[in-house]
Order: C-alpha cells, then sequence, then structure tokens
C-alpha cells in the first residue's frame, strides 16, 4: 500500500468540518423535535373537562403534589389553538412524511454533486420554512402541515449527505470517530431544544411558543452560510488545508478528489446481505429513537406527571447520557480496530448488539415503574438513551466499510426504511396502551407511553 504519512487529527481540516457537521446535525434535530414541546404551548387545554381535571388531580396526589395545578395555570394562559386530537397528531407525523421521500434521492444528489451543496441548501429551505411556521399557524392549520412537510423534506438529505461527505473526508482509522463526533449532534439537539423550548414557552417573544421556531430558522441559517463559507466538497477543493493532511485523507481513502460517480452498482446493493443486516438494525435503532424523541416529553407531562418546565428539562437529560457516551464510543471503537484487538466486522458486530440488548432491558423495566417512582424511570431512560449511542459505531458507519464512494446512496436506502419506524412509532403506541385515558381518570399506575394523538 505504500507509506502513509499521519497527520494528526486534532486541529485538522477534517476534525473542524466535522465540528460544523455536528452543529449541522444539532441543527436538523432542534426543526425535528421542536414542535413536539411547543405544541404544548399553542393548543388550548379542553375547559370542559376542569372538573375532570380536578377529580384526577385529588385521585393521584400521591404523584402529583402541586405539579398539576402549576402546569395547568403555566400552559393554559398562552394558547392560541383548539385544534383537535388528529390534527395535533397529524402535525407531528407530517414532518416524516417529508423527510422519508428525500432519503434516496439525497444520498443519490450528494453522491452526484456533492454532500455539501446538497445539505447546505437543504438547510437553507428549512430555516425559511422554521420561520415562516408560526405565520403558517396562525393562518391556517393546512399551511402548517406544509411547513413541516417541507421542512422534514429538506433536511431528510441531511445523513445521505454526511456519509458522502465522510467518503472523501474520513480516513480509514478515523471513521468511527469523526461519524461519532457528528452524530452527537443528535442527542445534542434534543438537549438544547427540550431544555429550552419549555422555557421559550413560558417566557419567550411572540406568546412563547412562536419564539422558538423564529430562533430555530435564524440558527439555521446562520448555520448554511457558515458551511458554504468554511468548507470544501473534498480535500483538494479546500485552499487552506496543508498539503501533509491532504495527502493523508486521500491516500488512507485510496482515491482522488473527483466527485463524479460512476453507474450504480444497484443489483449488487439489493443483493448484499451484509447491506440488508444494516437495514434492520437501523430500523430497530430508528425506534428506539423515535419512541425517546417524539413520545418522551407526552410520557413526561401525562404519565409521569412533570410540568411543562420541568418536562423540558428532563426530557433533554437522557440525551445529554447519550451526547457524553457518544463522545468516546468512536474513539473506542478505532482503538480497538488500530491495535489489532477487534477486526471492524466485530467491533460493529459488537457495538451493534450491546446498543440493542441493553436498551431492551432498561426500556422493559421503565414499564413498570409507577409515577411514585417517576425519578427512576428517568434515570431508566438515561441509561437506554447512553446504550443506543453504541450503534454510532455500528450500523451508523458501517456503510462507509462497505461502500465509501456509494455510502450516501446506501444510507439513504436504508434510512427510507429507518424513517417508517418514525411514522409507526405513535400508531404501535397507541395500540399498546388503548386504556391510558381511563387509567388516568380512575388513579391507576401512571408509566405508559401516552400518544401524541391523545395530547
Amino acid at each position: 500500500m505504500g507509506e502513509i504519512i499521519q497527520a494528526p487529527l486534532f486541529f485538522s481540516q477534517r476534525l473542524y468540518l466535522a465540528c460544523l457537521a455536528f452543529l449541522g446535525v444539532l441543527m436538523v434535530t432542534v426543526n425535528r423535535v421542536n414542535m413536539s414541546v411547543a405544541i404544548l404551548c399553542m393548543v388550548r387545554i379542553d375547559t370542559t373537562n376542569s372538573s375532570l381535571d380536578t377529580r384526577m388531580q385529588n385521585s393521584t396526589s400521591s404523584c402529583r403534589g402541586d405539579v398539576i395545578s402549576a402546569s395547568t395555570s403555566q400552559i393554559s394562559s398562552r394558547p392560541e389553538f383548539d385544534w383537535d386530537k388528529q390534527a395535533r397528531s397529524q402535525i407531528l407525523s407530517m414532518y416524516f412524511y417529508g423527510y422519508i421521500c428525500t432519503q434516496l434521492l439525497g444520498g443519490w444528489l450528494a453522491s452526484r454533486y456533492g454532500g455539501i451543496k446538497v445539505w447546505g441548501v437543504s438547510m437553507l429551505i428549512c430555516g425559511v420554512s422554521a420561520v415562516l411556521t408560526p405565520l403558517c399557524a396562525r393562518t391556517h392549520i393546512y399551511l402548517v402541515y406544509a411547513a413541516r412537510v417541507v421542512i422534514g423534506m429538506s433536511t431528510g438529505v441531511t445523513f445521505p449527505s454526511i456519509q458522502a461527505i465522510l467518503g472523501h473526508w474520513a480516513p480509514e482509522y478515523e471513521k468511527s470517530k469523526l461519524s461519532a463526533l457528528i452524530y452527537t449532534g443528535l442527542p445534542f439537539g434534543s438537549i438544547v431544544t427540550f431544555s429550552i423550548s419549555g422555557v421559550l414557552c413560558k417566557y419567550g417573544f411572540d406568546n412563547g411558543w412562536g419564539s422558538i421556531f423564529y430562533l430555530s430558522g435564524l440558527f439555521t441559517f446562520i448555520w448554511a452560510v457558515a458551511w458554504f463559507t468554511l468548507t470544501a466538497e473534498t480535500p483538494a477543493q479546500l485552499r487552506w488545508i496543508s498539503d501533509r493532511e491532504r495527502n493523508f485523507i486521500e491516500t488512507s481513502i485510496g482515491k482522488s478528489g473527483a466527485i463524479q460517480l460512476g453507474p450504480i452498482p444497484w443489483l449488487s446493493i439489493l443483493k448484499s446481505s451484509p447491506f440488508w443486516a444494516i437495514v434492520v438494525a437501523h430500523f430497530f435503532s430508528a425506534y428506539v429513537f423515535y419512541t425517546l424523541v417524539i413520545l418522551l416529553p407526552t410520557f413526561l407531562k401525562e404519565s409521569l406527571n412533570f410540568d411543562i418546565s420541568q418536562n423540558g428539562l428532563l426530557s433533554s437529560v437522557p440525551f445529554l447520557s447519550e451526547f457524553v457516551t457518544s463522545l468516546f464510543v468512536g474513539y473506542l471503537a478505532d482503538t480497538f480496530r488500530i491495535k489489532g484487538w477487534m477486526s471492524t466486522t466485530m467491533v460493529r458486530k459488537t457495538f451493534q448488539v450491546f446498543a440493542f440488548v441493553a436498551p431492551a432491558i432498561s426500556m422493559a423495566c421503565v414499564g413498570q415503574v409507577t409515577c411514585e417512582y417517576r425519578h427512576l424511570a428517568v434515570v431508566l431512560i438515561c441509561i437506554t438513551s447512553a446504550c443506543t449511542s453504541f450503534s454510532k459505531a455500528g450500523f451508523l458507519v458501517n456503510s462507509l466499510d462497505l461502500a465509501p464512494r456509494y455510502a450516501g446512496i446506501l444510507f439513504g436506502i436504508h434510512n427510507t426504511f429507518a424513517t417508517v419506524a418514525g411514522m409507526i412509532t405513535p400508531v404501535i403506541a397507541g395500540v399498546l396502551t388503548p386504556n391510558v385515558r381511563e387509567q388516568q381518570k380512575n388513579g391507576a399506575m401512571c408509566s405508559t407511553f401516552v400518544l401524541p394523538a391523545q395530547l
């Protein structure tokens, strides 16, 4: 293979690129999740059920204490809309209808024209749509549907684009580290959204909830401008990269700076059993992720009876644990490979199996916790979130192992399947919890997931 002159990772251009991509993933997550919190502040509580609410407060006082009265007064004073359950459920799901449409297209576009351009343009569209969301909401609910679909479509190209970018920038033994760093934007974005959105609902401008979307759009736009200014599609196209680092990256990857692909081997992709293993892993990992992202604020509010300010902070805690764990998962995986302690295949399989088994055990325990021990439920959810971070050295980087040149396309395909998990998560939760409202009316156990449609 010839001698490869090592270029340090710290203070390198590939690390700067990964850090900027991390911020981009953070903004993608913010725009995905913000509606889950904002909608709790946007919609009026049905005052016809006030007597029922009083009975529920009395029957579950051991769990609620002073939380319910605080929550009710804080949320009901500022909402503007009378959207019914079905409308609220549709708003939360519209993002995924748009998101699933651009997975494969995003992978093809990124592989053909470059992930930097494709992702940057899509984020500009996302930022504009986020800023327009309050105006859409006050005009007609169908415009909210449209805005969420557009945001979903624009951010749908993100992860296929990242894979295409890493195919040009990630040396062989830095794939896990750089990928893990970038994908920590997912939990950190949830931390930012859940911790700040609840506060903005109560104290923000434009009736509280409006500020959530204005700030999301503004920072998304700022990121996109920085992205176009400071990055390049390949090391050879970045003016201020050192010759040493450029040669190291290109020699390690084993290709030139060209972007253009030849014919895509569709048949070989569809016949590849390792690729279908990635598809299955991504689907079930996404199911756990979307369960936390979509249902966690509602679970904390409706089932564990935390008020809106507590809800936002506690919703962010599990993702904080995932963020901290993610910081060393990629380094650990690449160290095992460099030292020869595990082969690349064994690292991917071992980390992914752990990312499935440990969360399965902790989530099963969450379902057995009553609201009297609700803080234990939060701890178990934190363990679940932390353990899922091991997938960042599993299937999330595996496309780069199989086919670096086509990584964007491969990711687009299996992320399409994973998006289906986000679409069916609320449906499955509803089927599994058909009597949640009756249980709450009777003061029964409160550790049961509640549909966004049941808000």
